[in-house]
């Protein structure tokens, strides 16, 4: 028996004005870095929102980048709304790979839950470079723009919640 699919809700446009997020990207490997950043750029400009970027060494200082940040736009008076966390972590020979791809998610997670703040997580970890570019190219998996429409979503429906 076929189930019928549910048809697709389209995605939700509602403005974000004032809102500020903040890109955190890890680039250890800078032409991987461009790509998701163009990415993820691309879909916070054309959202309107205002947008702040920190880069870091690599993927494992992306989380604790974004607490520092987060601390500092508070006391400065200009929260963040949202975080997008990007990067590339390739499996290598040693156990390293799964520390730093698991750790910077779980990172990432921790972020959002203790702030009930919306994050995007454009870490990608993949087996080999071939498929961190087909995930980052802006035309083929652009990981970096649906990380951070996925932080966008997030902070709509914070926003629909808390009105």
């Amino acid at each position: 028996m076929v189930t019928p699919s549910r048809p697709r809700q389209a995605a939700d446009t509602t403005p974000l004005d004032g809102a500020r997020v903040l890109i955190v990207e890890g680039r250890y490997y800078e032409a991987l870095a461009d790509e998701l950043l163009a990415g993820a750029r691309a879909v916070l400009e054309a959202a309107g929102v205002t947008v702040e970027v920190i880069t870091v060494p690599g993927a494992l200082e992306v989380p604790v980048a974004a607490e520092i940040a987060l601390d500092a736009a508070e006391f400065g008076g200009e929260p963040v709304d949202a975080v997008v966390g990007l990067g590339v972590v390739i499996r290598g020979e040693t156990y390293h790979f799964e520390i730093v791809a698991g750790e910077s998610a779980r990172g990432l997670m921790e972020l959002g839950v203790a702030h009930a703040l919306p994050v995007g997580n454009g870490i990608l970890t993949v087996d080999t470079e071939q498929q961190a570019w087909a995930r980052a190219r802006v035309r083929e998996g652009n990981k970096g723009g649906g990380a951070a429409e996925a932080a966008l979503a997030l902070l709509r429906l914070k926003r629909r919640l808390e009105a």
